[in-house]
């Protein structure tokens, strides 16, 4: 017979209980948002790679503006603060666990020491496929699009007799020590530098450099530390497909055979999610499309492996 933890807590006692935990789950990410503060910068340059790759791809310029004084510190303190949650997470669980535990079933308990486990995997999975794959396949379409949506039209003229163009080196990246009044162009960065100042205090200044089509694609830091956040965070969601189908086969909703029927459907439902969640090419829609049916699949995988019977046994009371 399947027994919960013998102590009777009072509902005064629950409350402290509750604030106690409260009070650990809070101050646990205290020290790990200082350290995240100390490393916002190198955390935000690690977002913004995928889309400075995908900008010198196409030959747009690898800056990102802000439009307020406050929008790079916003982006800054967004970041910091999300790799703080990330990463304390376990502590804010683990405290969330001790509060709940003693109320649950041997068998419930179980559940989650399975359930848990699981999505902190498919989470971290999720993370890994948006950051490796989907974010750059979205970024290089969407920025290829506008750069080339509309082509402009310079013309081209005779160089008047007696002139002569001049010639600016491209680099791959920046001299090591440029004398002043040297010019060249970064085509790392889409940029012609110039070094200015005087001998032993050069400072290096750029000019942004845009090929293609007449929309220049320059973007704000703000808006993509929001997109890419968003868009992670629905990816988060969606790969917890595995964890919701075990747990609506554990607590009988439904079963694989009921589901296994459905599989067209499925498919069909993922190849619309791709279209809409992507760009509207092929590509992007079979890289989201398919993962998720993958995850349907392997939801079907779980349930069959590790039913409900398995979760229940030992059922005898806990220590």
């Amino acid at each position: 017979m399947p027994t919960r933890d013998q102590s009777v807590m009072s509902f005064g006692d629950h409350l402290e209980e509750l604030r106690r935990r409260l009070i650990w789950a809070l101050a646990g990410p205290v020290p790990i948002l200082i350290a995240a503060l100390a490393f916002g910068g190198p955390i935000l340059a690690f977002l913004i790679a995928p889309l400075e790759r995908q900008l010198a791809a196409a030959g747009q310029p690898v800056r990102l503006l802000a439009t307020s004084p406050v929008e790079p510190f916003g982006a800054y303190l967004k970041v910091a603060t999300a790799a703080a949650v990330l990463v304390s997470a376990p502590w804010i669980l683990y405290q969330a666990w001790l509060f709940v535990a003693p109320g649950l079933y041997r068998s419930e308990r179980r559940f989650v020491y399975v359930l848990m486990p699981l999505s902190a995997v498919m989470t971290a999975a999720s993370m890994l496929f948006f950051y490796t794959a989907m974010l750059p396949v979205m970024l290089r379409f969407f920025i290829v699009f506008g750069a080339f949506i509309v082509q402009p039209n310079p013309g081209t003229a005779p160089v008047p007799e007696g002139l002569t163009l001049p010639t600016v080196p491209v680099l791959a990246a920046d001299p090591p020590d440029p004398a002043p009044g040297q010019m060249w162009i970064n085509e790392r960065m889409n940029e012609l530098r110039v070094a200015t100042g005087s001998p032993g205090a050069v400072a290096v200044v750029g000019a942004p450099l845009a090929s293609g089509g007449a929309i220049a694609q320059q973007y704000r830091v703000g808006e993509y530390v929001n997109l890419v956040f968003g868009l992670a965070l629905v990816l988060a969601v969606a790969f917890q497909l595995p964890v919701a189908m075990l747990l609506a086969g554990w607590v009988g909703l439904v079963r694989p055979a009921d589901l296994t029927p459905w599989r067209k459907h499925v498919l069909f439902g993922c190849a619309i999610a791709g279209a809409i969640f992507t760009p509207a090419d092929p590509g992007s829609m079979l890289l989201l499309m398919v993962p998720l049916y993958a995850l349907f699949e392997f939801g079907l995988v779980l349930m069959r492996v590790v039913p409900a019977s398995v979760a229940r046994a030992d059922d005898e009371p806990s220590p």
